[in-house]
């Protein structure tokens, strides 16, 4: 089934200018880009973002780091894209993830693991929806 979903280049990676780089692999894992920004998130849209993690005690944390800085932003398109993409981020723990995978090579800790990617399609519609308007997808 082809699906959309959402992936986010975090504030770490963009920073180190690696956004070139993980979007190619990506694309190399045959997931078609079909909408793309580059944002500042203010500290209230990541709490926005990240509202079902409010009760989390990473959830300053994590939203103080995704305000930081730029991430990029795509709408990501493909056979069992959701599945397929998270595969390619690997394990959210770095440590822990396999190689080959984005967050084994690019990640500097559980926070800044360089990418997102939505885990559902229910979060996949929220997530595509909160960044992007209708208009902005090919």
């Amino acid at each position: 089934m082809i699906e959309r979903t959402l992936s986010l280049i975090k504030p770490d990676a963009v920073q180190r200018n690696l956004t070139g780089e993980i979007l190619a692999m990506i694309q190399g894992a045959g997931l078609k880009v079909v909408a793309l920004k580059m944002i500042h998130m203010t500290k209230a849209q990541a709490e926005g973002f990240y509202a079902v993690h409010r009760e989390r005690p990473f959830f300053d944390s994590l939203t103080d780091y995704m305000s930081s800085g730029p991430v990029v932003c795509s709408i990501l398109e493909g056979e069992d894209a959701i599945h397929r993409y998270r595969e390619l981020m690997g394990a959210t723990n770095p440590e822990k993830a396999a190689e080959g995978t984005i967050r084994k090579k690019y990640a500097v800790s559980l926070e800044a693991n360089s990418v997102h990617g939505s885990d559902a399609p229910e979060t996949a519609a929220f997530e595509t929806r909160y960044f992007f308007s209708a208009f902005e997808i090919v």
